[in-house]
């Protein structure tokens, strides 16, 4: 366990800040910044057959937003150390978070709005745009639209998290029979995550530029803030030490969100009280899901400061904080789990440069892990049928 002084990590943090040049400030971007305009029609299949396919899609099939497109990728993860690319999918610019309904509808944040996707059929059934005012459309980390998204426990509602281009963000409410956002509500700055309680009374927006999640109730749509920031929040917008994503502990319902590889901040979100746990494996962490069991899967990015800090990796956490870490091969973002929980899938896009088009896909029994070429710069990852989603 690293037990460095916040002083001294932030002096670190600051040396490498310039070379990396990734998640820290709210500036830039690591891709192309020109305007993109909207994607012509409603599909764009890579496979034969474009407009729609008579083949139902297979459960088990893995549907990832193409952060370096404007596409979700569809495959079959089941080939030893290949993937059967099942087509794509046009649903808008730079996808991000990815929500998927018992009716088989999959909810992609987008640059422009929230796209709908019957994966059944695999065609885009609509795209709402967002009412909050994002500035041009672009690509890349910093590029403003959705990033979180989940979907209301009855379905009915879907909730994003836009990202406001040097400002704070806000959460755009969409019916999902109407299809059109019917309410915005403001909240923190680039909200990277959204979770809803297992009553669907609050939605919980992760912000990791304000170093907060805020909590709305869904009642009156008035929003709390709760900080969170087990390192403080020197730095700023230059800080590393800002929080990500989060999963809701299934148990009682707190927000647990990974800092670090050494840190677990666990918020009860009626009262705002966040204490911390230690975590081991001592590397920069984001995407993060919770197993129906209360196992926690946190993904390790890799090092912040190589001289001090471990790899990438994906931690295995039990519901009484035994960990196991697994070591990966190169920058991942978040995770997803198959139906059954006997594989966790974990995407290679990454926020940052450094990525790569593909994911690891992670035994959890045994460790063993297989990579498998996938999509362009894939973010999140839905599981149809599975038990969780990547990024929102």
């Amino acid at each position: 366990m690293n037990r460095r002084s916040v002083a001294g990590r932030l002096a670190a943090l600051a040396a490498v800040t310039a070379t990396l040049g990734g998640c820290a400030p709210d500036g830039g971007d690591d891709g192309a910044a020109s305007p993109v305009s909207a994607p012509p029609g409603s599909t764009a299949q890579r496979t034969p057959g474009s407009g729609g396919t008579s083949a139902r899609t297979p459960q088990g099939t893995l549907l990832v937003t193409d952060f370096g497109a404007d596409t979700v990728t569809f495959v079959d993860p089941a080939g030893r150390g290949t993937a059967a690319d099942l087509g794509s999918v046009r649903v808008g610019t730079a996808p991000y978070g990815i929500a998927l309904g018992e009716d088989g509808t999959a909810w992609v944040a987008t640059a422009e709005g929230v796209a709908a996707v019957d994966t059944r059929t695999r065609v885009r059934t609509a795209l709402v745009p967002h009412r909050t005012d994002t500035g041009p459309v672009t690509t890349g980390e910093y590029r403003g639209g959705g990033m979180g998204i989940a979907l209301s426990p009855d379905g009915s509602r879907v909730y994003v998290g836009v990202n406001v281009p040097g400002g704070k963000g806000t959460l755009e409410v969409v019916d999902t029979e109407r299809r059109e956002v019917t309410r915005v509500v403001p909240i923190g700055r680039r909200p990277f995550d959204v979770d809803v309680s297992r009553d669907g009374r609050q939605v919980y927006a992760t912000n990791h530029d304000s170093f907060d999640v805020s909590v709305v109730d869904t009642g009156d749509w008035t929003a709390r803030r709760i900080e969170v920031a087990p390192y403080g929040t020197e730095g700023g917008l230059g800080s590393w030490l800002k929080p990500h994503y989060a999963a809701v502990r299934p148990s009682d319902g707190a927000l647990l969100l990974p800092f670090e590889g050494e840190r677990l901040a666990v918020v009860d979100p009626g009262t705002g009280r966040v204490r911390t746990e230690d975590m081991t494996a001592n590397t920069h962490q984001h995407g993060v899901t919770a197993g129906a069991d209360g196992t926690l899967y946190v993904v390790g990015t890799g090092p912040i400061d190589p001289s001090e800090d471990d790899g990438p990796s994906l931690t295995v956490r039990t519901p009484e904080g035994d960990e196991r870490v697994v070591p990966l091969d190169g920058p991942h973002e978040t995770v997803a789990l198959s139906a059954d929980g006997r594989t966790a899938y974990v995407s290679g896009g990454f926020t940052r440069d450094g990525y790569w088009n593909g994911l690891s896909a992670v035994d959890v029994a045994t460790g063993r892990v297989t990579r498998l070429p996938v999509g362009e710069r894939p973010l999140a990852i839905a599981v149809l049928g599975g038990q969780g989603t990547g990024a929102g």
